[in-house]
């Protein structure tokens, strides 16, 4: 990825602290998968229309997330089940800086997603009742299940997060996924996958979603969490989900298989 890296250089950059005028916490977001190839040959139009965030020195940032669920899986299972209202629950790591924070995201019936969170001791990963904060947090915001949640799935990856000059968008570019199930113990590795996601408030134009249109990228969902999910335990409903890995096998030219059917 070094003629990404390059291009990356090349760009206008904005700190973490101009970053926080485009937090849309409150967003709409649509996500689109391709590959590396596809990446790099958008990539060449970037520069005159958005800055690159900058942390550091460094203009892609390393994360690592730990998603919590049920014994029965209860999150995934009403993604799976096409819910329109739904959560997840998880923990993030900004490796490069070393903060950590507990995030509950909702999806709304309205197709929004809004996402509330605090920070916790990097100390604390793998644990979500371990303080009164976490613990007073998870009561209050966690509406889909009163069962105690344990960590279930793993991942790490390379986020690259553009932001369009008027600051009414942001993009996150995610790569190099990797996945590790804490309760099955197994891995799998996603790394040619490309997850691009534009965040908006509303429905203001968009133009990464021009280059996309150019670039013959669709528009389809795909949550990290259950694509993981899906690769490493075997114990899932699976059969809605099928097509999205038709879908990554033929962006990725690769054969990923669904846990349960391997």
């Amino acid at each position: 990825m070094e003629e990404l890296e390059n291009i990356l250089q090349s760009m206008s950059s904005i700190s973490l602290e101009e970053m926080s005028a485009v937090k849309l916490m409150n967003r709409v977001d649509s996500k689109f998968p391709m590959n590396r190839e596809t990446l790099l040959r958008m990539s060449s139009r970037w520069g005159e229309h958005f800055y690159v965030q900058e942390h550091e020195g460094q203009r892609i940032a390393h994360y690592r997330s730990l998603y919590f669920d049920t014994p029965d899986a209860i999150t995934y299972t009403m993604h799976h089940n096409r819910r329109l209202r739904r959560q997840k629950i998880r923990q993030r790591i900004y490796v490069d800086s070393n903060l950590a924070f507990l995030e509950i995201k909702n999806k709304k019936n309205t197709g929004r997603t809004k996402k509330k969170r605090i920070p916790i001791p990097v100390e604390q990963w793998g644990e979500i009742y371990s303080t009164p904060e976490s613990t007073d947090f998870i009561r209050e915001k966690v509406w889909v299940t009163d069962q105690p949640l344990t960590p279930r799935l793993e991942n790490a990856f390379q986020r690259i997060t553009l932001v369009n000059k008027a600051k009414t968008e942001r993009i996150t570019i995610d790569f190099g996924i990797r996945f590790h199930n804490w309760l099955s113990g197994c891995d799998a590795d996603v790394s040619d996958l490309v997850i691009v996601e534009v965040k908006q408030d509303g429905t203001l134009p968009s133009k990464f979603k021009d280059f996309l249109r150019d670039a013959r990228v669709k528009k389809k969902g795909l949550s990290k969490y259950c694509l993981g999910m899906l690769l490493t335990d075997e114990h899932l409903k699976y059969n809605r989900f099928k097509n999205k890995i038709r879908y990554v096998n033929k962006l990725t030219d690769k054969n990923y298989k669904i846990k349960s059917l391997e």
